[in-house]
């Protein structure tokens, strides 16, 4: 079966069997291994993607599915401005050790700073509720994200330099 989609912005037309799912179509054909695959049930949160810019996890979605739609990987964010600060931030407050379910937690964290530009710790721990962590416990990944939405915020705030005329 063929479907057409769009993956970290660029036009596809793959070639896929209809029950493939979208991680496997990710990490083995087109290689991002951005995507982990964790649990294989829907538990874990490594294999999350954006599609259409809402968060899925790609091991309970058949690559058919994304007929159409545009899916987004860690991968395809290197150079977004949220992005880049969560990574800052998850690197100053220690929010990562293993690294396993980084990405997935990126790709969470953006969703929820795409919406709120203040959230509450509350609100942080609902948006990563579907993504696990073996290693560190939550508290600082939580602090990553708020520190990285107070960043934006701050970065928002700025006055735009007008670019000068000679």
């Amino acid at each position: 079966m063929q479907i057409q989609n769009c993956v970290n912005g660029a036009p596809r037309t793959i070639d896929t069997e209809p029950r493939r799912l979208l991680v496997h179509l990710l990490r083995d054909t087109l290689g991002l291994t951005g995507v982990h695959i964790g649990c294989d049930t829907s538990q874990c949160g490594a294999c999350t993607v954006l599609i259409d810019q809402k968060t899925a996890k790609s091991c309970t979605v058949l690559a058919v599915q994304t007929e159409g739609c545009s899916v987004q990987t860690i991968e395809g964010m290197a150079h977004d401005p949220i992005t880049t600060a969560l990574k800052s931030a998850f690197n100053e407050c220690h929010g990562l050790q293993c690294g396993f379910c980084t990405p997935g937690m990126l790709i969470a964290a953006r969703a929820l700073l795409v919406n709120t530009s203040s959230p509450s710790e509350e609100a942080v721990r609902e948006a990563l509720h579907g993504n696990l962590c073996r290693c560190t416990g939550y508290q600082n990944i939580v602090d990553a994200v708020l520190l990285a939405a107070a960043r934006l915020k701050e970065q928002a705030a700025q006055p735009v330099e007008e670019a000068s005329h000679e």
